[in-house]
């Protein structure tokens, strides 16, 4: 499903309009973005949490020639489903 198709679902199921549905979508995803970078968690009961992941500095190997490589530390967006959701998917 496409960004697209997630807002006309979303149209549907709440009676908004596709352009409201849209601002309410592009609203939620700011707003886990802004929390995440703040280092925020975001728990939506039933759903899951969001969270952030920091992944220490390593060593890796270039596939193409076989050299090591370092690879720089980075921080890493997370998801773990709620148990509703996962109830839901199995």
């Amino acid at each position: 499903m496409n960004k697209t198709e997630f807002v006309e679902k979303i149209a549907a199921a709440s009676g908004l309009s596709k352009a409201d549905s849209k601002k309410a979508l592009e609203a939620v995803v700011a707003t886990v973005k802004e929390a995440l970078v703040a280092g925020d968690k975001v728990s939506l009961i039933g759903f899951g949490t969001f969270s952030v992941n920091e992944r220490p500095a390593r060593e890796g190997v270039n596939p193409a020639n076989g050299k090591k490589i370092k690879i720089a530390a980075k921080k890493v967006a997370k998801f773990k489903a709620g148990a509703d959701l996962e109830a839901a998917l199995n």
